[in-house]
């Protein structure tokens, strides 16, 4: 029993230390972890060595996928793809359809965007339609912004759920495929469906945030748009799709595993993206790498929280509290991706940071998914999913949203809190009915 008093206190203690005091979370996450670990039995001597293993093991399959990811989600949105997406959809969907249009676009250029990135990029799309078509700005932005959320929370290669996909030695590709089935409903309910109640919410967009658009003459082409931008999801979907449908010598096996290796899948999207959308496009190398550089500033803070979070998890397996975890879950009459994403969710709730809740819980739950029988690509959406849970005033994206819409606290959480639980309640539907067929 103190093993459980431990753990909580543990988790409680970062809790605090980021959402009250105002901590770091990778120093929360360090400091947290030490005293965990002396008090767990590990020996003072045997400390340092969980803490190098636990960053070295988390962050060692992740660098390149969150670097690389970054690198091309930056470039997408300063070449003018991103802008070229939304036009394009804009012309197919109409003006009756502007929201489908938005969602659409939220979720393809979503998917190879980091969430702060894509959301400082993508509104002023959002208020370039409001101010033209004269809409309310939070009825018309809801759906671009849960396509957002939805593909942060659900899809590699995001930081979240690359890092849970490795803690929880699920498979990239076939999370990939799960997610994308699961991700369509919840933007739908959550972005457009729910939209429809938001009509009333008044918001005047700041003048500060009106889009600098780029001129039409410079704008890639529609195609290449497209293709560049989603290029990492169709080469690790036909990937993973081969072996199902063909089966490959020895020798062509392995050809295909190195190049179905996600770090492989996105640099090969990268290099192909600095000529499709850099140097075709007019741009230095130099230019191009400038972008880069910018691009990895975006993403170094992510990079230490998950590493933090590594450190956690190898403290409770190196201690042996997993296996006592472990022990009592299997005798909880509930089902583990109810549990996943109830662990998450709280977390979620308490820290603000949808990283952190991930990462925690899958610190937690990770090291006895053996145990649990149950699908780990399926855990991974399930525990993504509880990290979206009711967004408010401890998450940055709450305040991001609040201030770049001009609205109220109440209308706030009337708006981006309760969009934030829908995806997040709807992943967890869509995850066990999944889970009967899989």
């Amino acid at each position: 029993m103190m093993t459980f008093y431990i753990i909580f206190g543990c988790i409680t203690t970062i809790v605090l230390l980021i959402s009250w005091a105002k901590f770091n979370p990778f120093l929360a996450f360090l400091i947290v972890s030490l005293l965990t670990g002396y008090m767990l039995g590990i020996p003072l001597t045997k400390l340092s060595a969980s803490v190098q293993k636990g960053i070295g093991d988390t962050l060692g399959s992740l660098v390149i996928i969150i670097g690389l990811g970054a690198m091309l989600g930056k470039l997408v949105a300063e070449s003018g793809a991103a802008q070229k997406i939304t036009q394009v959809l804009m012309r197919i969907f109409g003006k009756k359809h502007l929201q489908w249009a938005l969602m659409v676009t939220g979720f393809i250029v979503g998917i190879p965007l980091y969430y702060n990135v894509g959301f400082v990029l993508m509104v002023p799309l959002i208020f370039s339609v409001v101010y033209q078509y004269k809409l309310p700005a939070v009825y018309i932005g809801i759906p671009m912004l849960a396509a957002l959320s939805v593909t942060h929370g659900f899809l590699p290669p995001h930081p979240s759920p690359t890092a849970l996909v490795s803690q929880l030695k699920a498979d990239m590709g076939l999370t990939l495929l799960y997610g994308i089935m699961l991700a369509i409903p919840a933007i739908i309910i959550a972005g457009q469906l729910f939209a429809k109640t938001l009509r009333n919410i008044r918001s005047t967009p700041l003048q500060t945030f009106q889009p600098k658009t780029i001129p039409e003459a410079q704008l890639p082409g529609s195609l290449n748009s497209f293709l560049t931008a989603l290029l990492p999801v169709i080469l690790l979907t036909i990937t993973t799709i081969i072996p199902f449908v063909t089966t490959l010598p020895e020798n062509e096996q392995s050809i295909l595993k190195f190049f179905s290796d996600p770090s492989i899948v996105m640099l090969i999207s990268l290099l192909i993206a600095i000529f499709t959308l850099g140097t075709q496009g007019g741009r230095t190398i130099k230019d191009v790498m400038n972008i880069f550089t910018d691009a990895i500033k975006d993403v170094a803070p992510i990079l230490l929280i998950v590493a933090g979070a590594g450190i956690l998890k190898q403290v409770f397996s190196d201690s042996g509290v997993s296996d006592i975890i472990g022990e009592s879950i299997k005798n909880w009459q509930i089902h583990p991706l109810v549990l996943g994403w109830l662990i998450a969710g709280l977390i979620r709730i308490c820290v603000g940071s949808a990283t952190v809740a991930g990462l925690t819980a899958a610190g937690i739950i990770g090291q006895v998914i053996p145990n649990l029988q149950v699908n780990p690509n399926l855990m991974v959406l399930s525990i993504g999913a509880g990290s979206l849970l009711f967004s408010h005033v401890n998450d940055s994206g709450f305040w991001m949203y609040k201030e770049y819409f001009n609205l109220s606290i109440r209308d706030t959480i009337k708006s981006w809190s309760l969009m934030e639980t829908i995806v997040s309640v709807v992943g967890l539907i869509g995850v066990l009915i999944m889970d009967f067929f899989i």
